[in-house]
């Protein structure tokens, strides 16, 4: 578990902490004279969900008389859940839900469920699975598999929580797909450990997690090689650029948007200085040494040597952080070396690769039509 943040009412403190991915709510009573601090578990505030939390107090606890004085809100979302906004009452249970957004789409027969599977050193690594409406686990076991979308990111402490998605649960659960989510190290999953973990020379680890997460979705029946697609950006875009050039046989599809692919020149480009840190600097031989065991755009292989599935890239022209040459450039490579590849540049949006909703949407559709196309089932 990590801390992922709390709030100070007049006679309490609410903790929210991340355990194993999912937020759960403690609270500590203010002492009275002697008493030691009282400590109890707060119900969730969706009976058996594993979703995300995150709390907000509503006044100055200093303030004498104020009614809001113990008074905090609760913001919960899930994979099948949108945003529902709640006051509490510290010292009670009760909620009292204010307003939500409405769903994107119809959750009803859909599950999610969160798994762990060891990486290649034995640590061991969460991930969560939604499935469509009618699956279960049987079903795999019975050869059913299906098309999943593994999304990662895997950097920089960013813990990749439960949230509600419109255009993933539209254009991919409802029509059949799988969604798995993966909580590889590098993110902030389990605290600072867990992304030190994966910094510079370790980078690799991240790598290895996310394999080990997409061998044992085909391991346990869920999706084959042909059906699992890839999909990350900026960080997770370098993410599933690595793993699809060390392991390309495991993967039907791979988007890879406003991505690091050139890691021997990422820090010469806009922000890329900022993250040395993070990966490492590839003008010391010896941090070259175990950068360019990754870096994608150098371990692009001639396709008489090597097949990979035929990428889809995005960037943005206007692009102010990963510089769009990263994308550029990989496109440029995969077909001087004989490789099928896709791009889209949009000559707006920034590092969001979208300059409004309307963009978004047109992102989003054309990323899951080349899902459907690569993965089969539409």
């Amino acid at each position: 578990s990590s801390l992922a943040s709390y709030v100070v009412t007049k006679n309490h403190v609410i903790v929210n902490l991340l355990e194993d991915v999912a937020s759960r709510l403690v609270e500590w009573t203010l002492p009275q004279g002697d008493e030691p601090w009282a400590m109890r578990e707060l119900p969730n505030v969706v009976a058996g969900g594993k979703g995300s939390i995150s709390v907000s107090s509503l006044s100055d606890p200093a303030l004498a008389n104020d009614p809001l004085a113990n008074a905090y809100t609760i913001n919960y979302a899930d994979f099948l859940t949108p945003d529902a906004y709640y006051l509490a009452e510290a010292g009670g249970n009760e909620r009292t839900r204010l307003k939500s957004l409405p769903a994107r789409f119809d959750a009803a027969g859909m599950r999610s469920e969160q798994s762990f599977v060891a990486s290649k050193d034995g640590t061991r690594i969460p991930y969560f699975v939604v499935y469509p409406k009618g699956v279960n686990t049987s079903d795999a076991k019975a050869g059913k598999a299906l098309p999943t979308m593994l999304y990662g990111y895997g950097g920089f402490r960013q813990p990749q929580r439960p949230f509600y998605s419109g255009s993933w649960g539209s254009a991919w659960l409802e029509l059949g797909g799988v969604v798995v989510v993966a909580n590889t190290r590098g993110g902030g999953e389990y605290g600072p450990n867990w992304h030190q973990a994966a910094q510079k020379a370790n980078r690799f680890k991240a790598h290895d997690d996310f394999i080990a997460i997409a061998e044992d979705l085909i391991k346990r029946g869920i999706t084959t090689p042909q059906q699992l697609g890839i999909y990350g950006g900026s960080q997770g875009g370098l993410l599933v650029g690595a793993v699809a050039t060390q392991r390309p046989e495991l993967f039907g599809a791979v988007v890879s948007a406003v991505p690091l692919l050139d890691m021997r020149r990422y820090h010469r480009l806009l922000a890329g200085n900022s993250w040395m840190g993070e990966y490492g600097d590839p003008d010391k031989p010896e941090e070259w040494a175990f950068i360019s065991q990754y870096s994608p755009y150098h371990n692009i292989r001639p396709a008489a040597q090597q097949a990979y599935p035929r990428w889809l890239i995005t960037t943005s022209t206007r692009d102010d952080r990963v510089h769009p040459g990263h994308a550029r450039k990989m496109v440029a490579r995969l077909k001087a070396q004989g490789h099928p590849v896709l791009y889209y540049e949009n000559i707006e949006g920034g590092h969001g690769g979208a300059a409004d909703l309307a963009q978004r949407a047109d992102l989003s559709a054309l990323q899951f039509a080349y899902f459907w196309a690569q993965l089969g089932g539409r």
